[in-house]
């Protein structure tokens, strides 16, 4: 029995590329209204996962000025979800941390995105083709820590 060939392997990077991202700039355009910035969000994250750090990391991090990543978090601080306080290694700097409220909106964010893919796909999409995505999840998991 003979096999199907090999698909290329550029072939298929252009492909994925091409449908993830698709599918990213569908669901950082569909923010909802009062819902954080990709720039908010992206602060948040990085403070979730790191903890609290100085705003020149941060800017540093995200690769955006320190004046930019300021007003992110100044924004972010006014609206509770993040809090400042001294440095304890050097009083003269601040260093900024997420909130409670702050973990709630990511949650709430990534629920949010969630819930947007499952009725997508809830849509025209067969058990045979639900199975292949969630094959396929792990792969591109995979994939993308390889970047």
């Amino acid at each position: 029995m003979a096999h199907a060939p090999s698909p290329d392997v550029d072939d298929v990077a252009a492909a994925l590329y091409s449908s993830i991202g698709l599918c990213l700039r569908v669901l950082r355009l569909s923010r909802g209204e009062g819902a954080p910035s990709l720039s908010e969000v992206s602060a948040l994250k990085r403070l979730d996962r790191g903890g609290a750090t100085t705003v020149t990391a941060l800017a540093a991090a995200e690769q955006i000025s320190v004046q930019s990543m300021g007003a992110t978090l100044g924004a972010l601080e006014t609206r509770g979800l993040v809090h400042r306080d001294r440095d304890p290694d050097d009083g003269r700097r601040s260093v900024l941390s997420i909130t409670p409220a702050g973990r709630r909106v990511l949650e709430d964010k990534q629920n949010a995105r969630t819930q947007q893919l499952a009725r997508a796909l809830s849509g025209d999409f067969s058990p045979v083709e639900l199975d292949q995505l969630m094959t396929a999840a792990p792969l591109i998991e995979r994939m993308a820590r390889r970047l």
